[in-house]
């Protein structure tokens, strides 16, 4: 589903470039900025570190002047405003707003028939006022839904960066999300002749140091081999329980 988020009369050129990192790190980038108070805020040194590798929804950005123009092409409109509207549309948390947008179930709720045309090819717009004011009443009528990140009754202040973040999150969840990245790479597992010579050596290391007497060596390597087999070592780990030992054995003889 095509998604856009925009930014209305920003006046701090490092929430531009935090907008543009939060977004990426949930895998958006169309990023439109209405009226900003620098016109050339997207090229702004502050803009750019803030960033922080997201320079290319930087470049990808488009600066308009009137909200109109920023909303070209987009079906669902999403305010986000702390302050309910008298007049205004309903005020949802994003998570149970999202669930209910995409199960096709608003129509029920809001009577409004445009929810159930949603299709993948709908544009979902976030809307963002400037960070003294919010968002101005006319722009949050336009809307569908606003959305309230549920905070701290006694503090609920976000930051510009931080908000979008919660929503780009929020929606990128309700979309699918990602697989969560291991912390590293795993090894090429070890084959079971890699095992078996690593044991050998920890039976000659074992014996040497006077762990293993090799006339009654028991049950000791057998259940070592199934420890390891369950451990399912690298071929990398095998190098340094071989290390390990060499080093065993090197020491043993040293002190004969």
């Amino acid at each position: 589903m095509r998604t856009r988020f925009i930014l209305i009369h920003t006046s701090h050129a490092g929430n531009v470039g935090a907008a543009a990192r939060a977004m990426k790190t949930m895998g958006f980038t169309d990023l439109v900025l209405v009226a900003p108070r620098w016109p050339n805020v997207l090229r702004k040194e502050e803009t750019i570190q803030r960033a922080s590798g997201a320079l290319d929804v930087l470049e990808n950005a488009r600066i308009v002047q009137t909200l109109d123009e920023a909303l070209d092409g987009m079906s669902h409109l999403c305010a986000t405003a702390m302050t309910p509207r008298d007049f205004g549309p309903p005020t949802r948390a994003p998570r149970a707003h999202f669930d209910l947008l995409l199960k096709k179930e608003l129509p029920a709720l809001y009577g409004q028939a445009l929810e159930a045309n949603l299709t993948h090819e709908t544009g979902v717009a976030f809307l963002f006022g400037s960070e003294r004011f919010g968002m101005a009443n006319e722009d949050v009528y336009r809307c569908h839904v606003a959305l309230s990140i549920p905070t701290n009754p006694g503090f609920g202040s976000l930051n510009l960066g931080a908000a979008i973040q919660v929503i780009a999150y929020e929606w990128r969840q309700a979309l699918g999300g990602f697989a969560v990245q291991e912390s590293a790479p795993q090894g090429q597992r070890a084959d079971a002749a890699q095992v078996a010579g690593m044991l050998a050596h920890w039976e000659q290391a074992l014996t040497d140091v006077g762990f293993l007497d090799p006339a009654a060596p028991k049950k000791l390597m057998p259940r070592l081999n199934q420890l390891f087999n369950r451990a399912q070592p690298t071929q990398e780990e095998i190098h340094i329980l071989r290390g390990v030992a060499k080093a065993m054995i090197e020491t043993a003889r040293a002190k004969r």
